[in-house]
């Protein structure tokens, strides 16, 4: 019999996997889930719900290198087979009728479901990205069809345990706690989400009433107002904007250790990089603003409505864009909106004149195609119908395609029947011919923005006859930023006395110093940005020699980023500077050293590794580190040691 049931499977498998969504309906997916942390294995009990729309002999999950135990089921009518890749439930299964199936599971993930340390605490957090949530959950690969998923999870009783979807109920079961949480509606199995680790919470309430949880590391209890910063405002702004309430109960957030990427939009789950928790200073340079909104908005767009295929993948991440920006808009003004926007068409002209531009249609497309261009669509095409037919259209759009899948016509055909007009032509240069219409785009912004019309004809590049004038008077930050990028020696006196964005310019532009600014430019040591003080530091040292233990002690207790970038330059400025505490060199070197260990994070272990190497000090230590960095769980990581590796290798070759 068992042979039959492989046979009945693997025809399936050639003529009908494809089209499973025609035969069933998966309903519901509940997961009971436990971890054990020392041998990164997720064991669980899944009680799984569908219904049969087509007379079909077997359906699937997928399920990536799991090995199963079927004894819970009580479905004596099915039976299970198991390929490796996929978990096939196999029956007389007949149209209309609904099942139940049980079954256990245990696996190892190879990906999509990491356990790491942070500050010596276990930490277990998801990234699905797509397709992979079948390396530690039975699901669906296929973004189209879309389930319920109730996750419980047993978890040692001192950590936070995150889930997507309302926390029901908490169980404590000895040094255990039990964590209930209910999606109540389906989403796509990428989606699904969980965050386990050493968290505080703060929770604040929408206008609407939505719990907005905000999660932090108890000894980030001072960074929670600066990371966080605007997203209540933002929630709130969005949800009216888009004009269709938040559609999930509740939205948490939650900061892990080495993610892969700078955020992921799980169902009501945003997990973000904690390289964005930021203090106050660090707010000015990099925040979680954009980032915090592009996820938020992607509750919407790609979760509540998700693109059927990649060819539609601009329907998630342009849209994502558009409403993050507009998100913006709403806390930092038109002219920053505008200017975002301008960057953004620059970049995408720059693309097309390299010859990798692409329809916003291909599938193969960058992130810059589907991010910006993906936004600039809807930007331009707001312009084109008005905010009424737009906004209202955007409603139509959710309402009728609510927890579904959809394409590109789907949008625009709610545009058209509102604007009543034929947009086939805006459609064919906007989104399906392969060049960027960077001259429209550039116009459009002309007509919309003084501030865009001002920071263009601000060109030194062309004529500086008039540049020191335009640094001496009113015009924008962002248009002096520009002048000094163009034409740095003229920079003086009266230039510092701009505010931190054009300062943070002369800091990254004025790096031979004269003497005469000498004293100016030492007060960018005390400016409220990482990036000026480790600039400023460094130029300072290189053009005043003599006066390197100055402002090496003035900065000594400067860290900067997570990613130490204060601390890092000001350690090797240290190694290089013969006179200054030469008792402490060897203290100095060792802790160069040590942040290339395991327990830091990735970026701050590349700059340890980078700048180890620029002073030739990578030993046997260093070259250690290096090795384990070679299987760390992040890509970037992964593929930094291994090019240092070989270069290392090369150079002792010579």
């Amino acid at each position: 019999m068992r042979n039959l049931i492989v046979i009945f499977v693997l025809l399936f498998v050639n003529v009908c996997a494809a089209q499973q969504m025609e035969f069933v309906d998966f309903k519901r997916l509940h997961a009971s889930l436990s971890f054990d942390v020392d041998s990164t294995m997720v064991s669980g009990d899944v009680e799984l719900q569908f219904k049969i729309l087509k007379d079909v002999d077997s359906v699937f999950l997928d399920a990536v290198n799991m090995k199963f135990d079927y004894s819970l089921n009580t479905n004596d009518g099915v039976q299970f087979y198991n390929d490796g890749k996929k978990l096939w439930m196999v029956s007389d299964f007949k149209s209309g009728v609904s099942y139940i199936v049980n079954f256990s599971y245990q696996v190892g993930p190879k990906q999509a479901l990491y356990f790491v340390e942070k500050n010596g605490s276990p930490q277990i957090w998801t990234q699905g990205q797509g397709k992979y949530t079948s390396h530690w959950l039975p699901s669906l690969d296929d973004t189209n069809d879309k389930i319920e998923f109730d996750l419980t999870i047993t978890y040692d009783e001192d950590y936070k345990v995150l889930a997507n979807g309302q926390l029901e109920n908490i169980q404590k079961v000895d040094s255990l706690k039990v964590w209930q949480f209910d999606m109540k509606q389906p989403m796509s199995s990428y989606l699904v989400a969980l965050a386990i680790g050493d968290y505080d919470k703060r929770t604040e309430t929408s206008n609407s009433g939505t719990p907005l949880e905000f999660y932090y590391y108890p000894e980030d209890s001072l960074k929670i107002e600066s990371t966080y910063k605007y997203s209540k405002e933002m929630f709130d702004y969005l949800e009216e904007e888009i004009g269709f309430p938040y559609p999930w109960g509740v939205y948490k957030q939650v900061p892990v250790h080495d993610f892969l990427y700078a955020g992921m939009e799980n169902t009501s789950l945003t997990i973000f990089s904690d390289a964005f928790v930021v203090d106050s200073v660090g707010f000015n340079d990099k925040n979680y603003v954009n980032v915090n909104a592009h996820e938020l908005a992607h509750q919407w767009f790609g979760d509540l409505v998700t693109a059927k295929s990649s060819d539609h993948h601009w329907l998630q991440e342009g849209f994502a864009t558009y409403y993050a920006l507009l998100a913006e808009r709403k806390v930092f003004g038109d002219d920053y909106f505008y200017f975002k926007l301008y960057q953004s068409a620059q970049e995408l002209g720059r693309q097309d004149v390299a010859g990798e531009g692409t329809s916003l249609l291909n599938p193969k497309s960058s992130s810059l195609t589907f991010y910006q261009r993906g936004a600039w669509v809807l930007h331009a095409l707001r312009s084109k119908v008005g905010d009424l037919v737009f906004r209202k259209a955007i409603q139509n759009y959710l309402e009728n395609h609510q927890f579904s899948i959809v394409q590109t016509s789907d949008f625009i055909s709610e545009v058209e029947v509102l604007a009543e007009q034929d947009l086939s032509g805006f459609v064919d240069i906007w989104i399906v011919q392969k060049e960027f219409p960077f001259d429209d785009a550039i116009g459009l912004l002309k007509e919309q923005s003084m501030y865009i019309q001002e920071y263009i004809m601000v060109d030194c590049e062309a004529k500086t006859s008039k540049c020191a004038e335009y640094l001496k008077y009113d015009v924008s930050d962002d248009a002096k930023a520009k002048i000094i990028a163009q034409v740095p020696y003229l920079v003086n006196a009266n230039t510092f006395k701009n505010g931190l964005k054009v300062r943070q310019a002369i800091s990254q532009y004025v790096s031979d110093i004269p003497k005469e600014l000498k004293s100016d430019y030492e007060s960018l040591l005390n400016d409220k940005s990482y990036i000026t003080i480790e600039n400023a530091l460094y130029n300072l040292w290189v053009n005043f020699p003599q006066e390197r233990s100055k402002y090496l002690i003035k900065t000594q207790d400067v860290i900067g980023f997570s990613d130490k970038n204060v601390r890092l330059l000001w350690l090797v400025l240290h190694l290089n500077t013969l006179e200054f505490q030469v008792d402490k060199k060897q203290a100095m070197y060792d802790e160069l050293l040590s942040y290339t260990a395991e327990k830091w994070n990735a970026d701050l272990r590349i700059k340890a590794f980078q700048y180890l190497n620029l002073i030739k000090a990578c030993a046997a230590e260093c070259e250690t580190n290096l090795e384990t960095a070679k299987s760390h769980h992040n890509w970037r990581m992964v593929k930094f040691a291994r090019q240092f590796s070989e270069r290392l290798d090369q150079n002792k070759e010579e």
